[in-house]
């Protein structure tokens, strides 16, 4: 049974060698591509790629996710940027924004493979710069609650009525946290990073905040109720320096009951996790408030130095004609209309996927805006102060706000 009941493509193969192109020329072509690390869909696809002959040899670099928008900005103006670069859709309009990344508009019109209503308006949209296609969607996701039922019920609390709102939540954490075992109520990442903005932001969000106005009483509630759970030790003290990866390893290993994580963990999780667990929606911060979580996942584009505009086009067809192979390889949501995502025959993974395809209704994009960088640090920046006792939570957040307005403007 199809669980996103859409269109299907039906004529279409999508993973035929015709479908893209393929260069006439008897020379070989090298196309580089840039992604961050642990990227296995990309790592697996390139690899696919070259064993197909098609006269491109694809040459692959993984870089870590924190340094790839750095490294890709130094890069370019001295003509040592990648042919192609997954960058996080967020940032997609820093590089659009400069004319770093070439206009694939009329590409795009005549591809058969790429077709822009094929997709989910907001990730569509990350790739757009004033109405103009630099970029194509990878995936998408968004992330929501995981928490281990046999750690509900051996502390008493109903398996099948997980938190809901921010008081419970913190109530549950509360209950699940346990020194003597080495368990922590809840694990999250507040890094300082683009993963600790991914987090919070939702937070702040679901309490009537926006990345332009990030100082409101509702997101300084949403700061407090972070810091509540680090200063109570609900929560392990590296979740300041800890990513999503980390925090859900830390729940799979059974050192944390609960963990706020993506849908790219699910396979993980069924290999890992030894014991009952299951996903519910992110709690909001009272009951009948406005929902909302982060859109994430990456975007494919093309950098305007690249000497193959053609070739690299080609390279992306490819990569996009085996976006129906994304969930049931790799765990990722397809940011598509017309790919149906079927059920695995994994009772947890099934349950799982539909409450991720809910709270996809919710998500929200961070920007985008040519300088997201920027007003994420800020946000990050904020939320580091707070949590480590700097400043108050209302104090950080009206820096960062202070911050957001000269970037903006």
């Amino acid at each position: 049974m199809d669980i996103r009941k859409v269109a299907v493509l039906g004529a279409l193969a999508l993973a035929t060698v015709s479908c893209f192109y393929v260069p006439a020329k008897a020379e070989d072509v090298t196309i580089s591509v840039w992604s961050h690390d642990n990227d296995r869909p990309a790592s697996n696809l390139i690899s696919d790629y070259n064993k197909l002959n098609t006269g491109i040899k694809i040459e692959y670099r993984e870089v870590p996710f924190d340094d790839l928008v750095s490294e890709a900005l130094r890069a370019y103006p001295t003509g040592q940027a990648p042919d192609i670069i997954a960058v996080d859709n967020p940032e997609h309009v820093l590089f659009a924004s400069r004319g770093a990344f070439l206009d694939l508009t009329d590409m795009i019109a005549k591809s058969t493979v790429i077709k822009p209503e094929n997709y989910f308006p907001g990730p569509l949209a990350s790739t757009m710069w004033e109405g103009r296609h630099y970029g194509v969607p990878k995936a998408t996701n968004t992330i929501a609650l995981y928490y281990n039922k046999d750690m509900f019920k051996a502390k008493g609390l109903d398996p099948d009525k997980p938190p809901q709102t921010w008081a419970e939540l913190v109530d549950a954490a509360r209950k699940l946290t346990d020194p003597a075992a080495n368990v922590y109520g809840i694990a999250f990442s507040a890094k300082a990073s683009e993963e600790g903005t991914f987090q919070f932001l939702p937070w702040a969000q679901m309490a009537g905040a926006s990345y332009e106005i990030i100082n409101t009483d509702g997101a300084v509630r949403a700061l407090d109720t972070w810091k509540t759970i680090l200063d109570e030790r609900l929560a392990s003290p590296d979740t300041l320096t800890r990513s999503q990866w980390d925090s859900t390893g830390t729940f799979n290993s059974g050192n944390a009951a609960m963990v706020i994580s993506g849908p790219w963990e699910l396979d993980r999780m069924v290999a890992e996790a030894k014991f009952d667990w299951g996903v519910t929606l992110l709690p909001v911060p009272e009951e009948g408030a406005e929902r909302s979580s982060s859109m994430g996942d990456f975007n494919w584009a093309i950098f305007a130095s690249t000497k193959h505009p053609e070739e690299a086009f080609g390279v992306l067809e490819y990569l996009v004609s085996q976006d129906d192979s994304m969930f049931r390889d790799f765990g990722l949501l397809p940011a598509r209309t017309d790919i149906a995502i079927r059920e695995t025959g994994q009772p947890r993974k099934d349950a799982a996927l539909k409450v991720f395809l809910e709270q996809l209704k919710y998500a929200k994009p961070r920007g985008p805006h040519p300088e997201w960088p920027k007003i994420s640090k800020a946000i990050q920046d904020a939320i580091q102060a707070a949590l480590t006792g700097q400043m108050s939570s209302r104090e950080a957040l009206d820096q960062a706000a202070k911050k957001i307005r000269a970037v903006l403007g």
